[in-house]
Parts: structure tokens; sequence; C-alpha cells
């Protein structure tokens, strides 16, 4: 599968929840590097599931996807609404829009290897287990 696909693939395996999609564009023997997330295909999906359960409402936007050798980087848009458990929070009823910018590495048709940036941080302080920096002015601008 090109490159492309895969980013598209993933972002269709989002915005359906379908976390069996996983097996359409994930290595068995995937690396992720991700303290959140473990290496391998199961653990992948797993993850998914899980993250599924706390924004069961999430609708996913990709910004942008480039492509350059082995490696396609995709730019993506999280938005849904904190209703189930999320990384071990409890749900908030919080609006969450997360952002990250993942860089995979494709093999042999199907993305092996993963980085990537989120903004944990805001999203940690959207759900209120965080406090807002930069005062009153900052939370609402």
């Amino acid at each position: 599968m090109e490159s492309r696909t895969l980013v598209e693939t993933y972002l269709e395996m989002l915005n359906t929840h379908n976390a069996d999609l996983v097996d359409a564009f994930i290595a068995d023997d995937y690396v992720n590097h991700n303290v959140v997330v473990a290496d391998g295909r199961e653990a992948n999906r797993a993850f998914w599931k899980n993250f599924f359960a706390g924004l069961p409402d999430v609708v996913v936007t990709m910004e942008d996807v480039i492509v350059s050798g082995d490696r396609v980087v995709g730019r993506f848009v999280y938005r849904g609404t904190h209703t189930g458990d999320l990384l071990g929070i409890p749900a908030t009823g919080a609006a969450v829009e997360m952002r990250s910018i993942d860089i995979w590495r494709v093999a042999n048709g199907l993305l092996v290897e993963h980085w990537d940036e989120l903004n944990l941080m805001e999203v940690f302080q959207q759900v209120g287990v965080l406090p807002q920096l930069g005062g009153s002015e900052a939370a609402t601008a």
C-alpha cells in the first residue's frame, strides 16, 4: 500500500472508530516511540479501543500529509467529548481538542515505526486535571 493511502486508512480508522482497521496499515512488530502506547499491532488496537471509549464522538481532521522516501508525516486535529475514561482520567464531559504530528516509517507496504508529538498538556487542562497557565485572560483567549 502507498504511504499516503496508509495514512488515509489510519484516518478512516479514527473516524469510523473501527480499531480493527489497524490490520490494514500497521505491521505486527510495529515500534511505537510513545510512552502511552506499547509496541505491536495488538497494543495499538487495544489503545484505540480505549481511546474511542474515552472520546466516543471523536472526529479527526487530517490537516497535512507529507511523504518523503520511507517516511510519511501527518498533522491531525482530534475533537470530541470526554465522556469515558481517557488515559486514566475519568469522564468529565469536557470538550477536547487534541493536535498531533505523527511520523511513520514505512516498509513492505505497512507502517512499521512511529513517533509523535501531542498537545497533551492542553488536553489535560481541557479536562481539568491541570490548571490553565497565564491566568484568566489566557484561559479565555
